[in-house]
């Protein structure tokens, strides 16, 4: 079986509830019909299960009505990682979140409650990413939430993913009512909350931005560990006011508050087939080149000064002067620096965060678990048969 680190997961203080200015809480006897309070008959605690792509992740969240504060308690998470030159395939994810989602349940429990031989007796409900996401990973961690269910006789919550990106960051950055540019491996949308729900103002019409550096990071020959998004972003940190790296012009395509990465792809593609392109240090002095870190530094460049385009115009179109960055892309450094530059412009505020809630876990999947828990959503709180994953959430 697998094991874990047993270095902690979660250090972050308590986050309180009044800086988001949601709706205030209904007392629980008010949707008695739908759940019981847990067995300490006070805090609120959600174990969230997180499992749509290569990430597999267990969270424990609890909330403390004393003090009216969500706190993460545990988050631990196994990374599939494939060869380089590969993406990920769903059957071969599968096998890995089924190898590792027991071990992750321990982890998460036994650190939560590290004096406790039953730690489950704490634990309010289950919430699981019932999509959108990979079918077979999904899947896998659905039946382990399903089982835990029924072994410990507590509700299932079915959350939606890309909703709990968005409200772990609210939480986590204690953002009231931002604009949300959300960008990870399958998503690239810019969302705003407009009479009474959260609107997509604009998006990929093709590929999402984080799949676009996935697939050049094969081209090229980098590394999927830790992340191929990542190691582009240190091939173009090499640029430096000392030694400046070349700046490849490339399409830049946004179709009004929309953008497209499937056509600059394929061009930057044929590029590293030309023989100006070659590899990092077989450059040759006095000739016309770039080189792969050339090419990391202008593909960022380009794409996130599209994203920063777009979303300025929602924060203008929506009078809102926050940005939120959520999704795996979201932690890079240069996208947060542009956005922050761009949001300083505007007189207003960047909510930014690191790998930690800015990639898939299972903290997010409890904390949206818990809203819907807390608020009475009676289409959250799922029957055994209706768990059925939904990949086109």
């Amino acid at each position: 079986m697998a094991t874990l680190s047993s270095s902690s997961t979660a250090s972050d203080p308590p986050c309180p509830i009044a800086p988001l200015h949601n709706l205030p809480i209904p007392p629980p006897s008010h949707f008695a019909h739908l759940y019981k309070p847990n067995s300490d008959g006070q805090q609120t605690v959600i174990l969230g299960i997180e499992g749509s792509a290569n990430k597999c992740g267990v969270g424990v969240l609890c909330y403390n009505p004393t003090t009216q504060t969500y706190q993460t308690l545990s988050n631990p998470r196994k990374t599939y990682i494939s060869p380089a030159g590969c993406g990920f395939l769903p059957k071969e994810t599968s096998w890995h979140h089924q190898a590792h989602i027991v071990a992750l349940i321990r982890a998460a429990l036994s650190e939560a409650y590290p004096n406790e031989s039953h730690p489950q007796r704490h634990l309010s409900a289950i919430a699981f990413t019932l999509g959108p996401g990979m079918g077979g990973p999904l899947r896998s961690c659905a039946m382990a939430a399903r089982t835990l269910s029924l072994l410990w006789k507590i509700p299932l919550l079915a959350v939606n993913h890309c909703i709990a990106h968005i409200e772990m960051g609210r939480v986590a950055t204690s953002a009231s009512d931002p604009v949300v540019l959300y960008v990870s491996g399958g998503n690239t949308q810019v969302i705003a909350y407009s009479d009474g729900r959260y609107r997509i103002f604009g998006e990929t019409i093709d590929i999402a931005v984080g799949n676009c550096l996935d697939r050049f990071a094969r081209v090229v020959g980098l590394s999927n560990d830790p992340s191929p998004g990542y190691n582009i972003e240190l091939e173009a940190r090499k640029h430096t006011q000392e030694t400046p790296l070349k700046f490849v012009e490339l399409p830049y395509v946004v179709k009004g508050m929309d953008v497209s990465f499937s056509g600059l792809l394929t061009f930057i593609e044929d590029l590293t087939k030309k023989n100006e392109f070659v590899k990092n240090g077989d450059e040759k002095q006095g000739e016309e080149q770039f080189t792969t870190a050339d090419l990391c530094y202008s593909l960022q460049e380009t794409i996130f000064a599209m994203l920063v385009e777009i979303t300025e115009r929602t924060m203008a179109h929506c009078g809102q002067n926050s940005v939120l960055i959520v999704g795996g892309v979201g932690c890079n450094k240069r996208l947060q620096g542009m956005m922050a530059d761009m949001v300083a412009d505007r007189g207003g505020t960047l909510c930014a965060m690191d790998h930690r809630y800015c990639i898939d876990n299972g903290a997010m999947i409890a904390q949206a678990g818990m809203f819907g828990y807390q608020f009475g959503s009676e289409s959250m709180l799922v029957k055994m048969e209706d768990t059925q994953c939904t990949q086109r959430f």
